[in-house]
């Protein structure tokens, strides 16, 4: 990649972090530049993404550190807390190996607040990012370590969705 890597964070209540990231790597892909999604907290389901990443091999590669449930807050299982930190272990690899450009830490954020990564090793390994290296790092509730750290800072905020109707998530367009 050209010129120095950045620090990405798309943050906030609002629709649409997790898209903006992949709408980087696509991006990227038309100019050849390889990706990396660490997918934390989400494994096992049949999410698009999943799918569209087989057309865009060789540039785009999804790793996801989680399983197909739900999280509670403040009381994950080790299992849980095992797979975040493969996931964090999985994206220092990346960095150390020098084969992508762009590294996209998805719902790392939420991984902090909900207890599966102390922040301290977050932020650690957010300091071994290559200096050509682009670092996207989304999710709820970013905390100030890795906003001070950040370059670029986008809060997408919810001023209405159609959740509040009942509609559930729909393929190609949620997951």
């Amino acid at each position: 990649m050209e010129g120095p890597g950045f620090i990405q964070v798309y943050t906030g209540n609002g629709k649409g972090k997790t898209t903006a990231s992949l709408g980087m790597a696509l991006r990227a892909a038309g100019h050849g530049y390889k990706t990396i999604m660490i997918q934390f907290m989400k494994g096992k389901i049949d999410y698009g993404e999943l799918k569209a990443r087989k057309m865009l091999e060789p540039y785009l590669e999804i790793v996801q550190a989680g399983g197909p449930h739900f999280i509670k807050k403040g009381s994950p299982s080790a299992d849980d807390i095992r797979m975040a930190n493969q996931g964090l272990e999985r994206a220092r690899e990346a960095f150390a190996g020098a084969a992508y450009d762009i590294v996209i830490l998805d719902e790392l954020n939420v991984a902090i607040d909900f207890g599966l990564i102390p922040v301290g090793r977050a932020v650690e390994l957010i300091r071994q990012k290559p200096g050509n290296v682009e670092l996207i790092i989304t999710g709820r509730y970013a905390p100030r370590e890795i906003l001070d750290l950040a370059d670029l800072v986008t809060e997408m905020k919810e001023i209405k969705h159609y959740y509040q109707k009942g509609v559930q998530a729909r393929d190609g367009i949620e997951k």
